[in-house]
């Protein structure tokens, strides 16, 4: 069984169990305050959002207790990091699972490691999506404000989200948009065997660069996962590649299938990645296929997921059904 937060959320707190904001882009952490305050929600901000050293907000015991107190006010509604990062890894060892209370925690990156650890251990449904310093922008483009849509969906309800029509090849800061991306190229979605594809399951995932490290520890148990809250149930693994050139990402899923997370696997989707680099030839379309063939699985890639935003709203827990089909996808989430 899994468990979805509410519905309804007045109150966003913004902590940072990553990186937090520097000096140098406080105007932009305070951008997006001012626009959600704008859209009618109240900001908590805790200490950690605005300090950033040593590749990380605060030591990890000081970010895990943050998280903590604003997991167990009931002040607080909703849990918006700023941004992801490189090092959350350290402060799961001091977040304290049996008190995570069912409230929504979004975002991507390094924070996918928070967000998965706590659907694996708790059966909360947890939501791999955009960062609050993405919207900070006068607009929001079709793609990324189905965000709020997405949490607002009630138990026992159902969600449909579209691909993207353009995407952002590479970040600009010094050229900001008003809907802060920019978005110039076509999205396509693509399957490695070239035709429609339709799949379902579970939801689970995040950013392999970092999900991969909780292979094998207290935080990545997916077996016991799906044998308490999901047992005989199919999962749809949404996936996305930060920095690793295909060798390094190919190794990543090799274990991932040694650990057993592709076990009873209804299929894979990968986001789009400017890393994906080459190795002596080995293309990241290559691995796509010898990976589908390896497992015996339906892949989907260049999905709307990942550091080449827009990004579509993937909830850990859910169950989707996915159809991609002449460069289109639709994800339907039920939250069942």
């Amino acid at each position: 069984m899994i468990r979805y937060p509410a519905t309804t959320f007045k109150t966003i707190g913004i902590t940072a169990p990553s990186s937090g904001v520097g000096k140098e882009h406080h105007h932009l952490l305070e951008q997006a305050i001012a626009r959600q305050q704008q859209n009618g929600f109240d900001i908590k901000t805790g200490k950690t959002a605005w300090t950033q050293e040593f590749a990380k907000s605060a030591p990890a015991k000081k970010r895990a207790a943050e998280f903590m107190d604003m997991m167990n006010d009931p002040g607080i509604d909703f849990i918006f990091p700023p941004w992801g990062g490189e090092l959350l890894i350290e402060m799961l060892e001091y977040v304290d699972f049996s008190q995570i209370q069912p409230k929504w925690v979004l975002g991507y990156s390094d924070l996918s490691v928070l967000l998965l650890a706590i659907t694996l251990k708790t059966g909360i449904a947890t939501a791999h999506g955009t960062n609050i310093v993405d919207l900070r922008g006068e607009k929001s483009d079709e793609t990324t404000r189905q965000w709020l849509t997405v949490l607002q969906t009630e138990a026992g309800k159902s969600v449909s989200q579209h691909s993207s029509a353009l995407y952002q090849k590479e970040w600009n800061h010094s050229n900001p948009s008003p809907v802060v991306y920019h978005l110039t190229e076509p999205t396509e979605w693509k399957t490695v065997s070239g035709n429609e594809e339709n799949f379902a399951g579970r939801l689970l995932g995040g950013c392999i660069d970092v999900v991969r490290h909780i292979i094998g520890t207290p935080y990545g148990g997916v077996p016991a996962f799906r044998e308490q809250h999901i047992p005989g149930e199919q999962v749809v693994w949404f996936l996305e590649n930060c920095e690793m050139s295909v060798a390094d990402l190919k190794r990543s899923l090799t274990q991932m299938k040694y650990a057993g997370w592709f076990d009873n696997c209804a299929g894979i989707l990968f986001g789009r990645s400017a890393a994906n680099e080459p190795v002596e030839g080995y293309t990241a379309e290559k691995m796509y296929q010898d990976l589908a063939e390896d497992l015996n699985l339906p892949i989907a890639y260049d999905i709307d997921l990942g550091h080449m935003p827009p990004q579509i709203t993937f909830v850990n827990g859910a169950y989707a059904e996915i159809r991609v089909a002449d460069g289109k996808g639709t994800v339907e989430q039920e939250f069942r």
